[in-house]
């Protein structure tokens, strides 16, 4: 095993003439929730794209368990069973609102090639196994939000990537969620998860910090407070801002 699940070196990303990500380098340990901060529109999105292989990038590496970032290699198979080793949840729910949970899971799961058996954990996992034969659509935004993480958990993967999982949902299924995301790094799964609302770095174990397409810092929620004297962690990013721009 490489000794991180992703290794960025000097990613840069041009979009319209004008470089949005400006010569990032970061790693993301195995096993860990890891929290992409920083606030809209500061390139966090970008980054991801690169980080799945579907971004074009005008420099740099971009290297996910040890491949280039989206090698067909990263989409193995392992015995009888679907093993995407990338799993990725855009900020839109990408699931199909005419068809019930059970219904899209039974489609991707088809895709990933994978059995219904898999299908059954998954409602399981992310706790819709009760709203199994209702429509998508009828569904809460938090409801959405848990089938299209249950259609990227249909192939096992060992990293997940989601971009913005929680935004517009309330504290409590906020807190449901990441609940839920640390429960899947006990088992080994790699969270990179992306965020704009500052009081969810708390929940992370450690922190990528963005701001105008730069990488400001890596760290941890403790180091940041240690290293800011702040305890707020809003008001740590916010110090540290104030510390790069002087």
């Amino acid at each position: 095993m490489t000794p991180n699940a992703i290794e960025v070196e000097d990613l840069r990303v041009v979009r319209g003439g004008e470089e949005v990500l400006h010569g990032i380098s970061l790693s993301v340990p195995h096993g860990l929730v890891t929290g992409l901060l920083g606030p809209s529109g500061c390139g966090k999105t970008t980054l991801m794209r690169a980080i799945v292989g579907v971004q074009i990038v005008a420099g740099g590496t971009v290297e996910v368990l040890g491949l280039p970032a989206g090698s067909p290699a990263l989409r193995s198979r392992v015995s009888r069973h679907a093993r995407e080793r990338v799993g990725y949840v855009t900020q839109a729910p990408s699931v199909y609102g005419d068809l019930t949970v059970l219904e899209n899971l039974r489609y991707f799961a088809t895709i990933v090639d994978t059995g219904h058996d898999r299908v059954a954990e998954v409602l399981d996992a992310v706790g819709l196994t009760g709203r199994a034969g209702q429509l998508t659509a009828s569904l809460s935004g938090g409801e959405r939000a848990r089938v299209s993480l249950a259609s990227a958990l249909l192939g096992r993967p060992e990293l997940l990537v989601l971009d913005e999982p929680t935004v517009g949902l309330d504290p409590v299924l906020r807190a449901e969620l990441w609940e839920m995301f640390h429960a899947l790094a006990a088992t080994g799964t790699t969270l990179l998860v992306s965020s704009h609302v500052m009081d969810e770095a708390a929940e992370c174990d450690r922190l990528l910090l963005m701001r105008e397409g730069a990488l400001l810092e890596q760290t941890t929620p403790q180091m940041l407070r240690d290293s800011t004297g702040e305890h707020d962690l809003g008001r740590a990013f916010l110090a540290m801002i104030k510390s790069a721009v002087e």
